[in-house]
């Protein structure tokens, strides 16, 4: 077996030979971009799932908490609105404490066939307990036993244990259908700014960020 500093080597030797943008790549006119940012996303992730895109709906949702230190984790995006982008999370989660302590996040999409990625960030509302319980109840099964649970993030014993409890939480939910689980919030980040990049063989990648104004939105290109 390699020393670790010959497999560290061999490591850093493959990282750099791995090929970036393969393929062919969509072109990305900013001057001809929408007025908001939800229209261009909303083309961007359509653009996304018509190039089968595996999971386009997945980000990383960035926070932080009281102490200052980030926290990210990859988890879906419920629907685009008018206010912003919306996700949902259990109360007693990791996130949603970090939210309650510093109500504020990073939420960024990476579609890698396509070389895009879009970074939202902003103030974060919680929704409505009946926005929670209608998110809640449009979960498949196995993810409503799963988060009925309420231990995320919690010290495992073993496979065992969960097992046992996501049991538990399925017979319950076949005894009482409209359950929800205690404290499962939708929140919405509202942005102040969302930034759009489109990646270039040639390193020439284009940034087109939308700052928000007091009556809408303003587009500025960034340098890559």
């Amino acid at each position: 077996m390699l020393p670790l500093e010959g497999i560290m080597d061999d490591l850093r030797q493959l990282l750099r030979g791995l090929e970036v943008f393969a393929g062919e790549l969509p072109v990305f006119d900013p001057a001809a971009a929408p007025g908001t940012p939800a229209e261009l996303f909303t083309e961007w992730l359509l653009g996304a799932v018509d190039a089968g895109v595996r999971e386009p709906h997945a980000m990383t949702l960035s926070t932080a908490g009281a102490d200052g230190n980030p926290q990210a984790r990859t988890l879906i995006l419920k629907a685009v609105t008018a206010d912003g982008w919306q996700f949902a999370s259990d109360g007693g989660s990791v996130k949603a404490r970090d939210l309650a302590a510093r109500p504020y996040a990073a939420l960024t999409f990476y579609w890698s066939p396509l070389a895009r990625q879009v970074r939202v960030r902003g103030p974060v509302v919680r929704e409505s307990a009946e926005a929670g319980a209608a998110d809640f109840r449009a979960r498949g099964a196995a993810a409503r036993a799963e988060a009925l649970l309420g231990r995320q993030s919690r010290p495992l014993a073993g496979p065992d244990e969960r097992d046992a409890a996501v049991r538990e939480a399925e017979a319950r939910l076949a005894r009482e259908p409209g359950l929800v689980a205690p404290g499962w919030t939708l929140h919405t980040v509202r942005p102040d700014a969302v930034e759009f990049w489109q990646g270039d063989r040639e390193r020439r990648h284009t940034r087109l960020s939308y700052l928000r104004t007091g009556d809408g939105w303003r587009k500025q290109l960034l340098w890559p």
